[in-house]
């Protein structure tokens, strides 16, 4: 799993994590080894829980983001409290909750614009310095 998960990964421009799961943890770790296929990618982080537990989640998932050299977008924080009322999900648990939709959405095109800016200073980068930091 991991050989093909860091070959999609290498491949992608952004990442998107909805909380901190073992297999993501082990995920993580593979893909972290030389070459680190998440340096340089945007990243945003969704939790869904409803506890102070997500919270802690979201830091430490930006923790060992800082140290594979992803960059996390800083704002706007999505939390979603899924088990208080009213409903945030439907029966086939699509969001349903309008303010929920316009939190994620502002998170999505934000999460775009940091791309853009990431991509925008690669390109500005001369091909020594993008091995460099390729390590």
């Amino acid at each position: 799993m991991a050989p093909l998960f860091s070959s999609s990964l290498r491949k992608s421009q952004d990442v998107s994590c909805a909380g901190v799961r073992v297999a993501l943890r082990m995920e993580e770790d593979c893909a972290s080894r030389t070459p680190n296929v998440w340096a340089g990618k945007a990243a945003a982080v969704v939790s869904t829980g409803g506890s102070s537990g997500e919270a802690k989640a979201q830091h430490h998932l930006h923790q060992v983001g800082v140290f594979i050299d992803l960059h996390f977008l800083n704002k706007p924080d999505f939390f979603l409290s899924a088990f208080q009322p009213p409903a945030k999900f439907n029966a086939d648990g699509d969001l349903i909750d309008e303010e929920a939709k316009i939190k994620l959405k502002k998170l999505l095109l934000s999460r775009r614009n940091l791309l853009s800016d990431l991509k925008a200073k690669l390109d500005q980068l001369q091909p020594s310095q993008i091995l460099k930091i390729m390590g």
